[in-house]
C-alpha cells in the first residue's frame, strides 16, 4: 500500500473517530433529557393524583424507564465498543438492547387490542432472543475461564 492510500485509511479512522465521539456526547445528553423527563413524569403525576397512580400512568412511567434503560444499553454498545478500542460491536450487546426494547413494548402494549396470535409472537419473539443472549455467554464463559487461569 503506499503512503497515499495510508494517510487516506488515517484520515477516514480519525473521521469515524469523531462521528462515534459525537454521536456519543449526543447520547448522553438525550440519556439525560429522557432521564429528567422521566423525573419529571414522576413529580407530576404524583402531585396530580397523590402516591396512588393510575394504571396508565404506570404504564408511562415504565415505558420511559424501559426507553431509558435502551439508551443505556446503546450508549454502552456505542462506547464499549468504538471509543474504549475494542472496534467489534458485541453481539451479546445488542441482543440486550433488542431484549429490553421488545420487554419495553410488550409492557406498553394493551393486550386486549390483540388476539391470542399476536401474544404468542411476542412471547416467541422474547424466548427466542432471550435463548440466543444464553448461548451467546454460554460460549463465551468458557472462554474467559481460560483467559483469567
Amino acid at each position: 500500500m503506499d503512503d497515499e492510500n495510508k494517510s487516506l485509511i488515517q484520515l477516514l479512522k480519525k473521521f469515524e473517530r469523531v462521528i462515534i465521539l459525537v454521536i456519543t456526547c449526543t447520547m448522553a445528553l438525550v440519556l439525560v433529557l429522557v432521564t429528567l423527563d422521566l423525573i419529571w413524569l414522576i413529580v407530576q403525576d404524583i402531585r396530580d393524583s397523590g402516591l396512588l397512580l393510575q394504571i396508565d400512568q404506570l404504564l408511562d412511567i415504565f415505558g420511559l424507564f424501559m426507553l431509558v434503560l435502551i439508551g443505556v444499553e446503546l450508549f454502552e454498545s456505542v462506547f464499549k465498543s468504538y471509543l474504549q478500542r475494542e472496534h467489534t460491536l458485541r453481539v451479546e450487546l445488542v441482543i440486550a438492547v433488542a431484549i429490553i426494547a421488545v420487554s419495553r413494548k410488550i409492557i406498553i402494549l394493551d393486550w386486549k387490542d390483540y388476539d391470542s396470535g399476536t401474544l404468542f409472537a411476542a412471547a416467541a419473539l422474547v424466548i427466542s432472543l432471550c435463548a440466543g443472549f444464553f448461548l451467546l455467554r454460554a460460549r463465551q464463559l468458557p472462554k474467559e475461564n481460560n483467559e483469567s487461569t
